[in-house]
C-alpha cells in the first residue's frame, strides 16, 4: 500500500556564507557605506538612493497634477484663470516642499530639531543664495497680487516687450512679439517700473505724430487723418470722451506738427504696440497722399540781400586798389 511506502530523500543544506564574502560583502559595502553621521542617524548608500528616489517619484507627480489641472481648467481662449493658475502653482510648490522633506528624512535629517535647520538655511542663504531666495519670495508675491499675470502684455523698464507665458518659482518667461523667450528674474518684476498693457483693461491710448506743410488746410488735414484712423479695426470710437481725436500740438521748423491721439481695443487684433505706430503711420501717410496734402521734409531757405552783395563788392574793389 501506498502508505507503507517510505521514500528516504537526500538531505542537502544551503550555504549562505557567500554573502559574507566575495561578491555579496562587496555589495554589502556599497549600499551600507556611512558617508556621514547626522545626529544618531547614519547616512548611507542605500538612504541616499532612497531620498533621490523619493524626490524624482515627488517630481513627477507634481508636473504631472499640474498638467493635468491646467488641462482641465484652460479655457476656450486658450488662457487659465489667473486664480486657478495661483492655486495650480501653490499645490506644485507644496507637492514639491512635502516631497523634499519627506526625501531628507529619509536620508536621515532629523526636522524636529529645527535649530539645526534654520541654522543650516541661514548658512546657505549667508553663501550665495540671496538672489535664489530673493526670486523665489518675488514668485509668490507676483502669484497672490495678480498685478502680472500668465497671457498679459507687459514692457519693462529695460525696455522689453512681450506676453508673459508662465511664471516660475525663479523666473519669468516672456515672450517677446518676434517669439523669442526671455527669462525674467522674478526679482526684476518686483523691483523695477513695468508696464502692463492688460492689467484691469485692454483699451489703450496712443500718440501718433505727424506734421504737414505750412498752408494746408487744419479741418481737411482732421477730416482725412480721422476717416483713416477707422479704417482699422482696433480703433476703439464710444463716441464720447474715447473717441480718435487729430491735435495741432506745434510749429516745428518745417511743418505744422500734429497728433493723431487714438484710443485701441487690442482684442480686436493680434497685434501688439510695437505694429501699432507702423499700421497707423501707414494709413496716415496713404490718405494724405490720396488727398494731396504735403508731408514736408526739412529744407533750408537761403535769401541774399541786394545792399550787403554790392558792400561786399565795394571791399573786393578798395582791397584791390590798396595792394596796387
Amino acid at each position: 500500500m501506498l502508505s507503507d511506502l517510505n521514500i528516504n530523500l537526500p538531505t542537502s543544506s544551503i550555504d549562505l556564507t557567500w554573502l559574507d564574502h566575495g561578491i555579496g560583502k562587496i555589495l554589502s559595502d556599497l549600499l551600507f557605506y556611512e558617508f556621514f553621521t547626522i545626529g544618531d542617524s547614519a547616512v548611507t548608500s542605500v538612504s541616499l538612493l532612497q531620498g533621490i528616489l523619493i524626490m524624482a517619484i515627488t517630481i513627477l507627480i507634481a508636473r504631472y497634477t499640474q498638467t493635468l489641472f491646467l488641462r482641465l481648467n484652460t479655457a476656450a481662449n486658450g488662457k487659465v484663470p489667473p486664480a486657478v493658475y495661483t492655486i495650480i502653482r501653490v499645490l506644485f510648490y507644496i507637492i514639491i516642499i512635502v516631497g523634499l522633506v519627506t526625501a531628507l528624512s529619509s536620508v536621515g535629517i532629523n526636522f524636529t530639531n529645527l535649530a539645526i535647520v534654520a541654522g543650516a538655511l541661514s548658512v546657505g542663504v549667508g553663501f550665495g543664495l540671496q538672489s535664489v531666495v530673493n526670486n523665489f519670495v518675488s514668485g509668490i508675491i507676483i502669484l497672490f497680487e495678480h498685478n502680472v499675470k500668465v497671457g498679459d502684455f507687459i514692457e519693462l523698464d529695460s525696455g522689453l516687450r512681450g506676453t508673459v507665458k508662465d511664471i516660475n518659482v525663479r523666473s519669468t518667461i516672456v515672450t517677446t512679439p518676434d517669439n523669442l523667450d526671455i527669462i525674467v528674474p522674478n526679482s526684476e518684476l518686483i523691483s523695477t517700473k513695468v508696464t502692463n498693457y492688460t492689467l484691469n483693461e485692454s483699451i489703450v491710448r496712443i500718440h501718433i505724430p505727424f506734421g504737414v506743410a505750412y498752408g494746408t488746410d487744419k479741418e481737411q488735414v482732421r477730416n482725412v487723418v480721422l476717416a483713416a484712423s477707422r479704417n482699422l479695426d482696433i480703433t476703439y470710437d464710444d463716441g464720447d470722451k474715447r473717441r480718435p481725436q487729430v491735435w495741432l500740438v506745434g510749429f516745428g521748423d518745417n511743418s505744422l506738427d500734429f497728433e493723431l491721439v487714438i484710443w485701441l481695443n487690442p482684442k480686436n487684433d493680434s497685434t501688439r504696440p510695437g505694429s501699432w505706430n507702423a499700421m497707423y503711420m501707414w494709413e496716415i501717410e496713404t490718405a494724405l497722399s490720396e488727398a494731396g496734402i504735403e508731408i514736408p521734409f526739412p529744407q533750408r531757405d537761403l535769401h541774399i540781400k541786394s545792399d550787403s552783395s554790392e558792400l561786399l563788392f565795394k571791399r573786393t574793389d578798395n582791397n584791390k586798389e590798396s595792394k596796387a
